[in-house]
Parts: structure tokens; sequence; C-alpha cells
């Protein structure tokens, strides 16, 4: 089991969720269950699923739910993208940012876990 409190990969999309959830309150209100739900919803399961694979008892199962949360990221990614070709999210560019490098440290905590299965099956 692992800290995901202590880990800047939770820390930075948790942030990501505050700030959508915030940003996405300023949509039309005929969106609000609609889009801006489902946007508030992924990005919520981005770091929900890497707490929950953090508190799984095996690298593997943690390895997992990493895949699953940077499948959520990429969800993400097209909701974004469907906010701003409707208008509604100028700061595009910006999220796409974020996610670059939300999708960065993702990869390296993958890469950093599978090392350290390798390095357990050699000794």
């Amino acid at each position: 089991m692992y800290n995901y409190r202590d880990m800047q990969v939770w820390k930075v999309s948790m942030q990501l969720f505050v700030d959508i959830h915030k940003r996405t309150l300023e949509f039309p209100k005929f969106e609000q269950y609609e889009l801006a739900a489902h946007l508030r919803r992924t990005a919520l399961s981005i770091p929900s699923n890497i707490s929950e694979g953090a508190g799984r008892k095996s690298t593997l199962d943690f390895l997992r739910f990493l895949d699953i949360a940077n499948g959520s990221l990429s969800e993400f990614e097209t909701q974004l993208e469907a906010a701003f070709m409707l208008g509604y999210l100028p700061e595009y560019n910006d999220y796409l940012k974020r996610i670059a490098h939300l999708r960065s440290l993702i990869s390296g905590l993958v890469r950093s876990l599978t090392q350290k299965i390798k390095s357990a099956d050699i000794k």
C-alpha cells in the first residue's frame, strides 16, 4: 500500500478537479446536468483511481488503477475539447498543458512501479 496523499500525481490531479469544478459552474445553466456534470465526474475519477490503486495490496493492482486513471484523463481531454468547441472553455490550451503534465506524472509513476516489480523478480 502507498500513501497517495504524498504523491505529486494525486495532488496535481486533485487540483485539476477543483479547478474544472469551479470553471464548469460558469457553463450555461442547461449544461449543468450534462457536459459540466460529466466533466466534473471524469475529472474526479482521475485522483479517485490513483488513490484507490494506492490503497490496494499489490503493486500490480496499483498499476491497473493508474491505467484506468490515464484512460479517464483521455476521456476528460475529449470532454474539454467538446466544451471548447461549444465556446464554453476559451482556456482550453492551458488545460491541455496541465493534462500533458499529469500524463507525464502518471507515466513516470508507472515506469517507477514497473521497475520495482522487475527488480523484485530478479532477487
